[in-house]
């Protein structure tokens, strides 16, 4: 809708993590060295936790694309709610195993069979487990045996944990949790953009990846509320920013101002109030934009 209007292609801001958009902010980067670092051990645990929306999976994904496929075999999956026997399951179908009306020794057999096949193949196997604040302590513990396979002193696999905060917490702070701690090779925790500046760079990287080349779009001052709004978080920034260019277009400014960002958080506060008229008619400024993790705000 308002693409033509600021000469982009696509949605720079879109919330789905797309690895095109990958932005080395400080902290992103150095998860990535993190990762870099632990790919290169060959083996164990990769932790990778941060808040929701932080760009956990942009980072994992714009380190994947750069894998060469003829070394590498990944494959991901999304953490359930659930038993070790259900993520074993998932483990399996993710490396083409049909774990249907086989026992967990069967299925163990056979994802044993694909890490050998990877191997003889001069592969490297990476597991990729997203949401892994959603395991159960006996399918984090059933995960660390599958690490036990090795060929001579050659692991057959290693796994990238992925997970919010609570994760990282449990981890380093559960009695029962020691072998686990001890398989990590490399933990990183993703932080939000630190500053207005690395705010206004993330937001320049992001426009210009889509095509922009013109004047800044976003006034220092509208960056430095963006930046107070979102609380640094990436993925807030982009559904603010969305916003604000579809509320640019509207209203034909093609320079989003502080007035502009003020007028949107508080649009999008009132669509979260059980009372929408009254929050348009105290007309109060937000003191910030935060959200609950099911996405809804407060």
């Amino acid at each position: 809708m308002y693409h033509d209007f600021y000469n982009i292609k696509g949605n720079p801001f879109q919330l789905t993590p797309d690895p095109a958009f990958y932005f080395g902010g400080r902290s992103h980067s150095k998860a990535m060295a993190y990762l870099t670092f632990g790919l290169d051990q060959g083996e164990g645990f990769i932790v990778v936790t941060g808040e929701v929306g932080a760009g956990k999976t942009t980072v994992i994904g714009s380190l994947v694309d750069d894998l060469p496929e003829d070394r590498f075999l990944v494959s991901s999956l999304v953490t359930p709610h659930g038993d070790p026997d259900m993520a074993l399951r998932l483990v399996a179908s993710g490396f083409g195993i049909d774990p249907e009306g086989k026992d967990s020794a069967t299925v163990i057999s056979k994802i044993h069979g694909v890490l050998k096949a990877a191997f003889q193949d001069g592969k490297n196997v990476i597991l990729i487990v997203d949401e892994a604040q959603n395991l159960s302590d006996a399918s984090l513990e059933q995960l660390r045996m599958l690490l036990n396979y090795q060929v001579g002193n050659k692991a057959l696999m290693q796994i990238i944990l992925v997970g919010q905060p609570e994760f990282r917490a449990r981890i380093a702070e559960g009695a029962g949790h020691e072998q686990v701690r001890q398989r990590v090779i490399a933990a990183c925790h993703l932080l939000p953009l630190a500053s207005a500046e690395e705010t206004r760079d993330y937001i320049d990287h992001r426009m210009k990846v889509s095509g922009h080349s013109g004047d800044p779009v976003f006034t220092d001052e509208a960056i430095d509320a963006i930046h107070e709004f979102s609380g640094g978080i990436p993925r807030r920034i982009n559904q603010l920013a969305s916003r604000l260019l579809l509320h640019g277009f509207l209203a034909e400014q093609p320079t989003i101002d502080e007035q502009a960002v003020e007028e949107v958080c508080n649009e999008m506060r009132a669509e979260w109030d059980p009372n929408p008229l009254a929050s348009f008619e105290r007309g109060e400024r937000p003191v910030s934009l935060a959200w609950n993790k099911d996405g809804s705000g407060q």
